[in-house]
């Protein structure tokens, strides 16, 4: 026999992983978001110009549980891949791309940094293309997994970039808090 594991065994390592890093990376995700106070309703994020390709608010909540939870199978699906050249090279790039991914949104909305939050989305997508070249060569799943998630970053980029445009001046601004009443 040449074989160092039967298919069965493989099967039970990579539902190992996944019960393991699935909720994990869904876990630091929405905590990244919550810390940061990542939300259409905060008074800062609501005095912003929105570009005319800005979704609707919720919509990004059901696109990043449902990206999350691909990352985390794409990512358990390489650890699962004992036998990779590159097992290693493709964990390494996807922690390394997956800490600037949830460095994105306290930069954007902690720190109101619109340019800086715009510089990490760039360094974002270069790494996760890194990040997708490798899991390509571990495993073609895991590759395809994290393609629309490269595609809504890409959207992102540019999101952020507009945001930039029509609010120059937000970029670094503290949001008081003060809402101005009008009465008739």
């Amino acid at each position: 026999m040449n074989r160092l594991a039967s298919p069965a065994q493989l099967r039970a390592s990579l539902l190992r992983w996944a019960l393991f890093v699935v909720p994990t990376v869904m876990l630091l995700g929405f905590l990244s978001g919550q810390v940061s106070g990542s939300s259409a309703d905060s008074y800062w994020f609501q005095s912003l110009e929105k570009p005319a390709l800005f979704p609707p608010p919720a919509t990004f909540g059901i696109v990043w549980s449902i990206l999350y939870f691909m990352m985390g199978v794409a990512f358990a699906l390489v650890c699962a891949a004992w036998g990779s050249r590159m097992r290693s090279w493709a964990i390494l790039a996807f922690l390394v791309q997956f800490t600037i991914n949830l460095a994105w949104s306290p930069t954007f909305f902690g720190y109101h940094e619109i340019e800086l939050a715009l510089w990490v989305i760039v360094a974002l997508n270069v790494a996760l293309a890194v990040t997708m070249v490798l899991f390509f060569k571990v495993r073609k799943w895991a590759g395809a997994l994290l393609v629309p998630y490269l595609a809504w970053t890409l959207f992102a980029a540019v999101l952020n970039w507009q945001f930039l445009e029509l609010n120059p001046e937000a970029s670094g601004a503290e949001g008081s808090g003060a809402v101005q009443r009008i009465e008739l």
